[in-house]
């Protein structure tokens, strides 16, 4: 093998090693004498380098570890690791915290001029530096930044401005009203301030009985004010006489889309549902009051853990408010908003198409949104057969279905991707056939479009197959199951009831297995943990259900993990992000939260307990520490 240096010294003529022979007493005192020179020399060698040893690359590079392995990626390779490591904005490393440490290190010494030279052996390589390591408490967990696939961030904000939620009755309502007029002097000292809320459902009341115009006289203070007030839906207000007075006169016929309530003798009642919603005025749009109820979202989303939201509604107002903010300041989290416009007719040129926009690029707008029908609540969801408790009715269709299948053609063709609200059968059964023949022209391609049905609340049990076949993406909102449950089966019947609300057969039919969850917020609760237990319990947050407490419908439950990923992954790859977002995997962004507790693994009624410790954004913590 030739005359080259061997690799491993010979042993010494006692038979021990060299560098055993170093722990002999005589060699201690060598080294105890020794040492502090060759430190010396070492150092002189680094020639005062540690003061330009530490890249600015590498400032802020942290890792954050549990010792339980309780790190849920949601990447299937490495779905559960003991440390993820942050670098500037990106996930840069996982796995264990040693083996990070090592590679850190590696990096660290390829940016050092020299470093072949400088770099310290044994026993100094000590005095090499190792990388901020956060340890979370022992029964903490770590997932994905979470997103909200479906949501309204400023209808959110105008909500929580005068919230009706928890009203159980037309009197609770005035009581709330009365008690909100005293509150604002404003208000209280000008009897034409409008006043306007949202959250009333008749559904929890005695009698479940759409309220009426002179319900708000039979309070003094209330008498003769301009009120409007949003059902919880977002799909039906009820209005004053005083409104009622300022609109008049009121078409004769119903409106094409929507429906004018009247009594017997063909009176408007104060209730208007879906298109008729658009006779009723409306403060213009203020930036200043959008700002206020902007603020108010996004502090209340950081604080439950989303670092994403899709914004299922943005006018042109709206996303011009959007993308002037996200051009002077980063947006406090990630915004993919679905542009909206009332109109039959073409309308992809009245917005502006925006990919990770603004400082930090966290605003995209490049998809659209149609609505064909209502909200099942308010008797506006369309159906294929009348509804079961009110067969005076199959629901409304807001878009006829040839403009509909126009303007899907047109918006798909420029590129846009297309998001459909759908919440009965018909209004499914409609879009799925628009698809249908529009996916059997080879110049439409299903991966390049993603399309989505949101909602997709009621399927007939051949349509939940054929969403799957043409991998239409169907965005769901879980708790709607479990607001819903206690009046659904009597709305649609035994039969219909088998294809609503099917989160588990709609999963098992996507070939992609995706479907991304949403809240439908302020319609339902911000916090998505309300969506992660409804998910997997189909329990309502008291663990009761019409079922019983082993859940409504529990073939449907989806599994923990299926649920988290569809928070988190599926939600990424319905907005055309999943190689920058959804996981904890090397070269995504650094979007993480910290909970306080394991909701994959505590038990079902454990999980609404769970507390947001951290929300991290880029690496950074903009909600609570770590």
């Amino acid at each position: 093998m030739g005359s080259s240096s061997p690799l491993v010294k010979p042993a010494s003529a006692s038979g021990q090693s060299t560098s055993s022979s170093t722990n002999s007493p005589q060699n201690r005192s060598w080294w105890a004498r020794s040492w502090p020179l060759a430190l010396s020399v070492a150092l002189g060698a680094a020639g005062g380098t540690f003061t330009w040893l530490k890249p600015e690359t590498h400032s802020l590079d942290y890792a954050v570890c549990s010792a339980n392995r309780t790190i849920y990626t949601v990447d299937s390779d490495l779905p559960n690791v003991q440390c993820i490591f942050v670098h500037d904005t990106l996930i840069s490393d996982t796995g264990d915290l040693e083996d990070i440490t090592l590679r850190w290190r590696d990096r660290w010494w390829s940016e050092i001029p020299l470093a072949s030279v400088i770099r310290l052996p044994w026993p100094f390589n000590f005095l090499e530096p190792s990388p901020r390591v956060i340890n979370i408490p022992p029964d903490s967990i770590v997932v994905p930044g979470l997103t909200d696939a479906h949501a309204h961030v400023l209808h959110y904000g105008f909500k929580m401005n005068l919230n009706l939620e928890d009203c159980t009755s037309v009197d609770d309502v005035l009581s709330h009203l009365k008690a909100y007029v005293i509150a604002h002097p404003d208000i209280l000292g000008d009897p034409t301030r409008w006043i306007e809320g949202m959250g009333w459902d008749q559904n929890k009341w005695p009698g479940a009985q759409y309220p009426h115009a002179n319900d708000f006289d039979r309070e003094p203070l209330l008498r003769g004010r301009r009120i409007s007030l949003t059902r919880i839906d977002g799909h039906a207000c009820w209005v004053s006489n005083r409104v009622l007075q300022l609109i008049a006169p009121l078409p004769k016929e119903d409106i094409d889309g929507g429906l004018i309530i009247r009594d017997e003798h063909g009176k408007p009642t104060g209730i208007f549902v879906d298109n008729a919603m658009d006779l009723i005025p409306s403060q213009p749009f203020s930036e200043t009051r959008a700002m206020e109820y902007f603020t108010r979202a996004t502090s209340d989303a950081l604080a439950v853990g989303l670092t994403s939201v899709h914004d299922a509604f943005s006018v042109p107002e709206e996303i011009h408010f959007y993308k002037k903010l996200s051009e002077t300041q980063q947006l406090p989290l990630r915004l993919y908003l679905m542009g909206s416009v009332n109109s039959d007719d073409y309308w992809g040129g009245q917005i502006p198409r925006l990919i990770q926009h603004g400082f930090g690029g966290r605003l995209t707008v490049r998809s659209v949104k149609l609505f064909v029908d209502g909200a099942l609540g308010s008797f506006g969801a369309a159906l294929l057969e009348p509804y079961s408790d009110n067969p005076s009715t199959s629901g409304i269709m807001r878009l006829r279905p040839e403009a509909l299948a126009k303007l899907v053609k047109e918006f798909s063709t420029d590129g846009w991707q297309i998001n459909i609200h759908c919440i009965g059968d018909r209004a499914n059964h409609v879009v799925l056939d628009i698809y249908d023949d529009m996916l059997a022209n080879a110049s439409f391609s299903i991966d390049a479009l993603r399309p989505r049905i949101e909602h997709a609340q009621i399927l007939t049990l051949d349509d939940i197959k054929r969403i799957g076949k043409l991998g239409v993406i169907p965005s769901v909102q879980p708790t709607h199951a479990t607001s819903d449950m206690w009046y659904a089966e009597d709305r649609l019947g035994p039969k219909r009831i088998k294809g609503a609300y099917a989160y588990r057969a709609l999963l098992n039919a996507s070939p992609t297995r995706v479907l991304p969850l949403g809240s439908d917020f302020p319609v339902e609760g911000i916090n998505p943990l309300l969506g992660f237990y409804a998910a997997v319990s189909r329990l309502s947050v008291t663990g009761d259900s019409p079922h019983g407490p082993g859940g409504w419908y529990p073939s449907e439950r989806l599994t923990r993990a299926e649920a988290l990923k569809g928070m988190t992954l599926d939600a990424a790859y319905a907005s055309f992000s999943e190689d920058i977002l959804g996981s904890l995997s090397i070269g995504k962004k650094a979007d993480f939260v910290v909970l306080d507790r394991d909701i994959m693994t505590v038990p079902i009624e454990d999980i609404l307990s769970a507390k947001v410790t951290a929300t991290v954004i880029d690496g950074e913590v903009v909600y609570g520490n770590i």
